[in-house]
């Protein structure tokens, strides 16, 4: 079984224009992000429909897919996508399930009613979320008591991590590995899930992780070669990772795109990285054990 832990989607609107979708909602960090080109005239990522998406994971023999939201500036366009997602997992329970975005700059009433709507709507976490890209801190008030609620209504929690040793692209923001560790720490029932191998947090940690904290591979072939695969099995154990593409992001943009099988490439380049032991945990089980899906 495959599932793929770290997918985006958008609705009609943004695919239609991404530019003036972000522009009409007030989202130039998302624009900068994900509706920009490469150098070589190649776009970062492409904007599939739902059905787009289904045939993708078809052709990539992909069981599930785990909708994970946005780091929206505005909590209008968080809640806008998490409506989206709702009918889309409404639609395809047996394909997709969901992580919802989550600003908590809106007034608190209204974000526990978010977070709880969304746990109705049989959501399976929040995320990806980077306070850091909303321009909150991540010991913020209003921030910690959303975790909270999250973790007492078993909620798992995605975040968006960078890492400053690689090289800068435009629009990335600095996220304080330690931040994740104070969370995880404060919140020891909060499953806490760090994006992009949470940034090879296992470097910044002389001591043990804490337990609650696990990672995912989001977009790992743009940031790290393959040796990232037995890295962090030895520094932190099968158990402990969640394969993720952070499809429709392009992975692969100095090589031939994938035709018909865009998001085939890295689940294949992963089971070659992963020994055999290891790849029900990664491609499945932790997913099934961790998440409501």
């Amino acid at each position: 079984m495959l599932i793929d832990a770290h997918v985006h989607l958008y609705p009609e609107a943004a695919n239609a224009n991404p530019a003036a979708y972000a522009d009409a909602r007030r989202e130039p960090h998302w624009r900068t992000l994900a509706a920009r080109v490469r150098k070589n005239g190649r776009a970062v990522q492409g904007f599939p429909s739902l059905d787009g998406l289904l045939r993708a994971m078809d052709a990539a023999r992909v069981d599930r897919a785990i909708l994970q939201g946005w780091y929206w500036q505005n909590p209008e366009t968080c809640a806008e996508q998490n409506r989206f997602y709702a009918e889309c997992v409404r639609r395809h329970p047996d394909r997709l399930s969901a992580f919802a975005a989550l600003n908590t700059r809106a007034p608190r009433r209204l974000v526990a009613d978010e977070i709880r709507r969304v746990r109705d709507s049989g959501f399976a976490g929040l995320g990806e979320l980077s306070p850091h890209s909303q321009g909150i801190s991540a010991g913020d008030g209003d921030f910690r008591e959303a975790l909270g609620l999250a973790a007492q209504l078993g909620l798992a929690v995605n975040f968006h991590v960078t890492d400053d040793t690689l090289p800068a692209y435009p629009g990335r923001v600095s996220t304080p590995l330690g931040d994740f560790r104070a969370i995880a720490e404060a919140f020891p029932g909060l499953t806490v899930i760090l994006a992009h191998w949470g940034g090879r947090i296992w470097e910044a940690a002389p001591d043990k992780l804490p337990p609650n904290i696990h990672l995912d591979t989001a977009a790992s072939p743009l940031l790290y070669g393959n040796g990232i695969f037995s890295e962090a099995l030895r520094c932190v154990g099968p158990e402990k990772i969640l394969f993720g593409s952070d499809h429709p992001l392009d992975l692969y943009p100095r090589q031939p795109a994938a035709e018909g099988n865009p998001m085939g490439r890295f689940p294949a380049e992963a089971r070659d990285n992963l020994p055999p032991e290891a790849r029900a945990l990664v491609f499945s089980e932790n997913a099934l054990r961790l998440l409501r899906v």
